[in-house]
Order: C-alpha cells, then structure tokens, then sequence
C-alpha cells in the first residue's frame, strides 16, 4: 500500500487487494482459505511476512498457515501458543482501531512467553515511524455478528504482520486495509469452515446411508433366504398384527402366496383354540407355540417368536415374527405323550390315564369332624370360609381339588335299590371270565389277541366321550357320564353281549366271559375310592352268578 503522504491509493494496489480477497473466498478447503489469507497479506499488503494463528477447540492459537519465510513457515508452522499469552498481547499496547501495535520498547516482556514467534534482522530504527525488528501488529478475527461488525463476535483468529516493505509503520490508509483485510478473512475462514463442516457431515451422511442400504440389504437378504418363516406385522393401533411382509418360507409353510397373506392378520390364521395363546405373546420378546392354518385347511405346529423393529428414532414400530415349524417335534411329544397314557398293547387309556380323567371330575371337600359345619359355611358363604372354633382355624378351601372347580358341576349318585331319575358318572369295572385258560392252553399270543379284541369292542359299544380304559392284565374300566341306575345296567348287559361272541385268536375261536361292576362316581370320593367301589361290586356280581355262566370256552 502507498504511504500516508499519497492523497489517494494506486489503483493497481486495489487491484491486488481484490484479487486476495478473492483468492481466499474461492479456496475450496479450510487449509486453502487460510495459506490465502497469508499469501494475500504479503502479495496485497506488502508486508514480508504473514501469520495466520487459528483458534482450535481447545481455546489455544495454533499457527495455521504463514507466508513470505519458507524458513518461518517450516519452523512454526503446527506449533501453539496458550490463550493466555494471546489474551495479553491482545491487551497491551497500542490501539489502532481493532489492530494491536506493541512496540519493541514495550514487546521485549513478551519475548520468553509460549507464543511461536518469528525475529527478523534489521538495523535499529533511525526515525520515528521506521519500523523496527521487534516491533508487532496484530489484527485479530472474529466470527462475523448479527450486526455484521468484525469484531462483534467471537474471537476465530489472529492475523500477525511483520516488516512492512516500505520500511515505515502502516499509516491510516495502511492500518484500515489491514483491519478491512482481516474483517474479510474473518468471513472467508468461517466461511471454510462451515463448508468443511457441511462436508464432513455429508461425508458421515453418505457413510451412515451406506452403512443403512447394507444394512437394509442384509436384513432383505437374511429376511427372504431364511430358511425358517419370517413375517413382519404391524404393532398396535386397529391394524394389529396385520401382515405387512412374509418371506418364502412362511409362504410354502402354509402353502399360501404372499400377496394373499398381507390380507390377513396372525389372528385370522391361528386355530381357535390357540387364539388366547397368540394375544398373550404378540408383544415384545413374546414366545408362544401355537397352531396356524394352511390353504388346505390343515394346521401345522409352530413356534413364533417376536420382537419390536422401529422404522425410524420416533416412527412407527413393527413386529418380527419369526415362524419355526415344530410339526415333527409337536408329533413327536404327542406320541410320547400318548404312549405314557395309553396302553402298549390295546391302545386304550392306561390306569394312570383313567385316575387322571376320573379326579379332573370329581371336587373333594375336606373330611373332618366339621363335616356339617363346614357344609354350613360352604352353603352361607361359599368353600372359601374361615373360622375360628376353640383356638383351631379351619379353611374350607385348604383342599386345594375343591378350590379349583369354580364352574364345577359336582358329581352325584342315583340312590341304590332304586331309579330316581338322577344321572351320574357311571363307572363300570369289566374283569374277563375265563381269560387265564386262554392263555394257559393257546399262548400268550392268543392272550394279546382278546384283549385287543375285547378293547375294540368295548370302545366300540360306548358313546363319544365316554372313556374306555385297561386297568391291567384282564381288567377293563368304562366311565360313562350322564347315566341313570338302569341305563348303567343296559350297558353292562349290552357290553357283556359284546364280548362273549367268539373271537378269532391264533387259528381258532375262544370264548370269554365278563363281569361288571357298577360304581357311581361322586365329590368327595377319591380316584382311588370310586374304582374300589365299583371292582367290589364286580366280585359281588361275578360271586353271584353261577360258574358255568361266568366263562365260556
């Protein structure tokens, strides 16, 4: 720039001074602007060197960029000074406009602080306004304000000049280009950064996006290759568990297509039975086995397994549900299920079968002296009532089979000698007649073969519902529900009419015989105690009639 003395500045500096502003808004990296920021005080301002020192994130200047020294530049270039030290230089001195001067005769204080600095050599000032070695001048940058002043900001840098070329201390013109200067480099640095912030966010935008179409690709792939069911279906609002997606294991597991499953709802194809079971695991992390329907109608055993997908930080959330056929293993435990309840031989429910389908009828109130008090209690304020009577509390609901038939519709007898009319739970003891000869002069092959002849005419004179068991060796049980005295009685006599017709076994036709007894389930009996009744009346029945009429060979 011209002196003071010039009335008017040289076009040609104005042009220079343009063309650095331009240089560094056009820098296309933060790095950039700031080299041009330097480069544009040394080419435009004519002054030998130039520092730029940054402030970094830890408060601290770092020197960022330096021109016109390539000694300088490689020395201190990099290196930090503390905000502390600048905050002092930035408070001393002299005052020209938003520049700072320290003169040599007041800047010698600063020379042992941690401030990089640079010395030029130079002869000793001989007039007044000579610029001298240690001389400074700072023009410090700050982030441009609402108001748009240059130093209303925050404070972003500082821009240090040394040895003007003129040899002489920046006069007024020197000083505002200067100050003007570091005003437009203030912008143009935040500028930078704000496009290499834009840049590194875009950078991580288009990392994140990549990461989340990888993602979403081994998602789609793991979802559609599984080799198990997938389906993903809506959560909450009316639409619940309304398929949105299936995949193609799901599809031919139920042998259905995919456009036709999003018209359904999880609810619509599990079996009735299991519909409970499906609401009490369709939230989160639910595990449920349960029944879903085919096309054909059928329906295969499977295990579904939940969890929660969210679309978005705040969207809508989805179910996974992941479908695994577990027909084999269902199959599996049914059998195995039935082979502990049933008979080997007959296929009949076995003994613990029977007791077991028999005590599911049957309530137990609790036996004691307080019989009939209890019943009063029962009857006034239901088998939940406590008392207390003579220092002794009893609960009526300690009998924990009586406390569990709330809907229970207790069992009765009709009364013996007579048909009242009333109908009960009919258990019949069938024990063969003759039987033990068949074994000892046939074999036990023509054994087996009558009772498995035996059973299926048995199953086959009862009605639905009714059970038909093997008790064991030759002993057979019916429970026919529903019965009065004299229809129990028909049905020994027809069931006995049944098994006394010959039956084929090893070659040949043998007869056997039966005998009934007739028990009569009802609450307060046990398992144990209503069969007891009914094999005694049998051995009355079989001691009653005559021997050539118990077997027939």
């Amino acid at each position: 720039m011209e002196t003071d003395s010039e009335p008017y500045v040289r076009l040609a500096s104005l042009r220079q001074l343009h063309q650095a502003m331009a240089d560094m808004n056009k820098a296309r990296s933060l790095a950039d602007t700031l080299q041009a920021v330097a480069d544009g005080v040394v080419q435009a301002l004519n002054y030998e060197l130039a520092c730029v020192n940054l402030v970094g994130p830890d408060g601290d200047l770092v020197v960022a960029a330096l021109a016109g020294n390539p000694a300088a530049e490689a020395l201190i270039t990099g290196r930090s000074g503390s905000r502390e030290s600048w905050d002092r230089r930035l408070n001393m001195g002299e005052q020209w406009g938003d520049l700072i001067f320290i003169p040599h005769t007041e800047g010698w204080v600063l020379d042992d602080d941690d401030v990089p600095q640079w010395y030029t050599d130079g002869p000793a000032p001989r007039f007044e306004d000579e610029w001298h070695p240690s001389d400074r001048l700072f023009a410090p940058m700050y982030a441009p304000g609402p108001q748009g002043a240059g130093n209303s900001g925050e404070l972003i840098g500082v821009l240090s000049v040394d040895r003007p070329r003129n040899g002489r201390r920046p006069g007024a013109w020197g000083r505002e280009a200067l100050q003007m200067y570091a005003f437009q480099a203030a912008i143009a640095i935040s500028n930078a950064r704000l496009r290499s912030n834009m840049q590194r966010a875009l950078v991580r935008l288009e990392r994140d996006q990549q990461a989340l179409r990888a993602s979403e690709e081994s998602f789609r792939q793991a979802f559609e290759y599984a080799p198990s069911g997938m389906a993903i279906a809506e959560m909450g609002g009316d639409q619940h568990g309304r398929i949105l997606r299936t995949n193609d294991a799901l599809c031919r597991l139920l042998g259905r297509r995919a456009s036709a499953m999003r018209r359904y709802a999880f609810s619509d194809l599990v079996h009735p039975e299991d519909l409970g079971t499906l609401l009490r695991t369709s939230a989160e992390g639910g595990r449920a086995e349960l029944r879903l329907g085919r096309r054909d109608g059928t329906y295969v055993w499977v295990s579904l397994r939940n969890s929660v997908v969210a679309d978005a930080a705040d969207g809508p959330r989805f179910l996974l549900t992941h479908v695994e056929d577990i027909e084999e293993r269902k199959r599996r435990e049914l059998q195995l299920a039935h082979r502990a309840s049933h008979d080997s031989l007959t296929g009949l429910p076995n003994s613990a079968e029977l007791r077991s389908r028999l005590a599911a009828r049957l309530c137990q109130r609790p036996q004691s002296s307080h019989t009939a008090v209890a019943d009063a209690m029962d009857a006034a304020y239901g088998h939940s009532a406590v008392f207390d009577s003579g220092g002794h509390t009893f609960d009526f609901s300690a009998a924990e089979p009586y406390g569990a038939f709330d809907h229970h519709v207790h069992a009765v007898a009709p009364e013996d000698g007579r048909d009242d009319g009333t109908k009960g739970l009919a258990v019949l003891f069938c024990d063969l007649d003759g039987f033990k000869s068949i074994n000892d002069r046939f074999g036990h092959n023509a054994g087996d073969a009558v009772l498995i002849e035996v059973a299926r005419r048995l199953s086959g004179g009862v009605r639905d519902g009714d059970t038909v068991a093997r008790l064991g060796g030759d002993e057979f049980v019916i429970l026919a529900n529903g019965l009065g005295r004299a229809d129990a009685e028909d049905l020994a006599v027809r069931l006995r009419g049944e098994i006394i017709q010959p039956i084929r076994a090893e070659g040949r036709a043998v007869r056997v015989g039966a005998s009934f007894g007739i028990g009569w389930a009802h609450c307060g009996m046990t398992a144990d105690e209503v069969l007891k009744s009914a094999d005694e009346r049998m051995y009355v029945e079989k001691r009653s009639r005559p021997k050539q009429h118990r077997r027939a060979g």
